[in-house]
C-alpha cells in the first residue's frame, strides 16, 4: 500500500501519551501503520479531506454478542432481569443456524462500524445446530474490521442447576478442544492482526468450576485472552454466595481469572475489594452502561474503578439486551451516569472518549491500537460536525456532549470501510433484507 493522508482535520484528538488535541493537522500512513502526525506534513500525497471534521482513534468495543442482533426488542424478554430475560431468549437462540451466526454478525459489525468502531470483541457463547466461531470471523474478515472473537461455552444445563437449556449446553472436553482448534487455525498474534482468539466460559452460572480452570490453563498456555461475565446484578452475587460461598471477585481469583490477560464484562456490582484486587492484578473491565440500564442492573463503579487504576473498556453488549449497537453513544451513556451517580464533574466528554479507544485497547491487549500516534496501527474515525448535531457548538473535540454519533469515515488498518457515512465493503442493504427475513421465520415460530 502507498502512502495515503488525512489532511487539514479541523481537529484531531490523538489520545497519545500526553493526551494532544491539534487543530488543521494531517496523519500520514502506510501498509496499516501510521507514520507522521502534525500539520501541514500532507505534501501532495493521495489524502482524505477532513476539513470541517473532529478525527479520533477508531472506537474499540470490549464486549458484544453480534448473533443477538437477530433479536432486538423480543416481547417477553423487554421488561425482565437479567436471569430472565435469558430464559426467554434462550429457545429462540437454539433454533440458530450457521447463517443465522454469519449474518447476524455481519449486521452488528457494519452497525459498529457506522458509529466509529474499528476493533470489536465477541463473546459467541452458544453453538447450535452446528454453528462455529468461524460463522463470525469471516463475517469480520468480508467487512474489514479488526476482530478479537472469543471462543465461549455452557457447560451446565437446567438439569444440572444452571440457567441455559440442556440443548445448548456443551460436553466441557469438546469445548476445550474447539478451544485449541480455533486459536491453532485463526489467531494471530502480530501487531497488525486482524483476528485475535479468546477463551471466554460464559458464565459462572453457566460453566462448572473445573471449566473456568482448565481453559485458564489453556489461554496461558496458548498465549492468548481470557474473558467472561462477572458481578452483572444482585442476581449474580447472590448465586455466587449460595454455590461458591464467595463474592465473584474471589472466586475469579481463585481460579486464576484475574492478571492483564483478563477481562471481565459488567462488574456492575464489584465491591471495593473487588476492586482493589482487580488494580492490582492489571485485570481489565468491560462496562456496558446502556445493557445495565436496560436490564435494570445498576451502574457501575466506573470512577471508583479508574481512580483505582482497573483498566476499563466500553462494551455494547448484545443487540438484544442494549439493543443497539452504537459505541459512541454508549460513551455518552457512560459519561452520563457517572455523572448521575457522582456529580456533574464526575466525567468528562474526554475523558468517556478515552474509555472507548484507549482505554478498550488496553483492555483488549492492543497497545498498537486506540490513539493516533507513531507506530500505532492507522484505525481512524473521521466525524463531519458541520452537520446539525454540532450546529452551534463552541468545542466540537467535546464529541460525546453534541453529536454526531455515527463517522463520515472510518479507516481500519489503512483501509477504508466507511465512506460518506457508508459502508464501502459490503452491500450493507441485501445484508439487512437477510436479517429482517430470518428474524420474522424466527418470530413466526414462537
Amino acid at each position: 500500500m502507498s502512502k495515503r493522508a488525512i489532511r487539514g482535520a479541523s481537529w484531531l484528538l490523538t489520545m497519545d501519551a500526553a493526551r494532544q488535541e491539534l487543530v488543521e493537522a494531517d496523519i500520514l500512513y502506510e501498509d496499516g501503520e501510521i507514520l507522521a502526525v502534525g500539520q501541514d506534513i500532507a505534501g501532495d500525497l493521495p489524502s482524505i479531506d477532513a476539513r470541517g471534521c473532529v478525527v479520533t482513534p477508531g472506537l474499540v468495543n470490549t464486549h458484544h454478542h453480534l448473533y443477538q442482533s437477530l433479536t432486538r426488542a423480543v416481547p417477553g424478554g423487554q421488561d425482565a432481569l437479567l436471569f430472565g430475560w435469558l430464559q426467554t431468549l434462550y429457545p429462540i437462540w437454539a433454533r440458530f443456524t450457521p447463517e443465522h451466526m454469519h449474518t447476524s454478525a455481519q449486521v452488528g459489525l457494519a452497525e459498529l462500524a457506522l458509529s466509529g468502531c474499528s476493533l470489536s470483541s465477541d463473546h459467541l457463547y452458544l453453538y447450535p445446530n452446528g454453528s462455529r466461531l468461524e460463522d463470525t470471523i469471516h463475517a469480520a474478515a468480508e467487512l474489514g474490521i479488526r476482530f478479537q472473537p472469543t471462543r465461549g461455552a455452557m457447560s451446565i444445563g437446567v438439569s444440572d442447576g444452571g440457567l441455559p437449556p440442556d440443548s445448548l449446553v456443551e460436553r466441557e472436553t469438546d469445548i476445550l478442544a474447539d478451544c485449541i482448534r480455533v486459536i491453532d487455525t485463526f489467531h494471530d498474534p502480530a501487531p497488525s492482526s486482524m483476528c485475535r482468539v479468546g477463551v471466554a466460559p460464559c458464565s459462572p452460572f453457566s460453566v462448572s468450576r473445573e471449566l473456568m480452570r482448565d481453559a485458564a490453563l489453556l489461554a496461558r498456555d496458548k498465549g492468548v485472552m481470557m474473558h467472561t461475565h462477572l458481578a452483572e446484578n444482585e442476581e449474580d452475587i447472590a448465586y455466587s454466595l449460595e454455590n461458591f460461598g464467595c463474592r465473584p471477585g474471589e472466586y475469579a481469583e481463585s481460579l486464576g481469572w484475574v492478571g492483564r490477560d483478563v477481562w471481565h464484562a459488567h462488574c456492575v456490582k464489584l465491591d471495593a475489594a473487588e476492586i482493589a484486587l482487580f488494580a492490582e492484578t492489571g485485570t481489565g473491565v468491560a462496562h456496558c452502561p446502556c445493557s445495565n440500564c436496560r436490564l435494570g442492573s445498576g451502574i457501575a463503579p466506573v470512577r471508583a474503578m479508574r481512580d483505582a487504576g482497573v483498566p476499563v473498556g466500553l462494551g455494547v453488549d448484545g443487540s438484544a439486551s442494549n439493543d443497539a449497537g452504537n459505541l459512541v453513544a454508549e460513551a455518552r451513556q457512560a459519561m452520563l451516569l457517572q455523572r448521575v451517580a457522582r456529580g456533574a464533574d464526575a466525567m468528562s466528554a474526554r475523558e468517556a472518549l478515552e474509555i472507548a479507544t484507549r482505554g478498550g485497547a488496553e483492555v483488549l491487549g492492543r497497545p498498537e491500537c486506540g490513539h493516533l500516534s507513531v507506530g500505532a496501527r492507522a484505525d481512524i474515525a473521521i466525524w463531519d460536525v458541520s452537520g446539525i448535531e454540532s450546529a452551534g457548538s463552541w468545542d466540537p473535540a467535546a464529541l460525546l456532549l453534541a453529536g454526531p454519533t455515527t463517522v463520515r469515515d472510518l479507516i481500519v488498518e489503512g483501509d477504508e470501510v466507511v465512506r460518506d457515512g457508508q459502508i464501502v465493503t459490503l452491500e450493507l442493504q441485501d445484508v439487512i433484507a437477510r436479517q429482517t427475513t430470518m428474524a420474522r421465520a424466527l418470530r413466526d415460530t414462537i
